[in-house]
């Protein structure tokens, strides 16, 4: 079993938690969760924290990008074994989506795509199962879980193409 990685967290008043993180190979790495979704991505030098040596924003859907690059599977090991053909993928609902401040229930997802819409992430909450009457926000992500096309169907319907 591997060690656990240390992190130390900051509160920073107005703005959101400083993530800090030094690497076995000597590095460090902090991470910026602004309280409106933003992400900033810092490298710092070990040996002074204040002089940051590179840094990049990271948009609330590029930041769960890289953190499902950088996340293991937790169901890896089935794919090894079985051959499941489910797919699951985060879809935005920007302020041009028709479904934009609509209810779940007016998607009839699942019965048009066979696809269900598992969960719905805003800002800083998950809800999980939402049922029908639960109203989408403009910036929600929602977690969508079927076939590669239905998945594909309610992203096409969630974003009006």
């Amino acid at each position: 079993m591997e060690p656990a990685a240390r992190i130390r967290k900051t509160g920073l008043p107005g703005v959101g938690t400083r993530y800090d993180l030094n690497t076995d190979a000597g590095q460090h790495i902090s991470v910026v969760a602004h309280q409106d979704g933003r992400r900033i991505l810092a490298f710092h030098d070990p040996e002074d924290d204040d002089s940051c040596r590179n840094s990049t924003p990271l948009a609330s859907h590029e930041a769960a990008a890289l953190s499902r690059l950088l996340t293991p599977a937790p169901v890896a090991q089935l794919y090894e074994h079985l051959e499941i053909d489910l797919v699951s993928e985060r879809i935005a609902i920007t302020k041009r989506s028709p479904y934009a401040g609509r209810v779940l229930g007016d998607t009839q997802a699942r019965t048009r795509t066979g696809a269900s819409i598992v969960a719905v992430l805003r800002r800083t909450n998950a809800f999980p199962s939402p049922t029908p009457d639960f109203r989408f926000a403009s910036g929600d992500i929602l977690v969508v879980v079927g076939t590669r096309e239905g998945v594909d169907a309610v992203a096409e319907l969630i974003t009006g193409g």
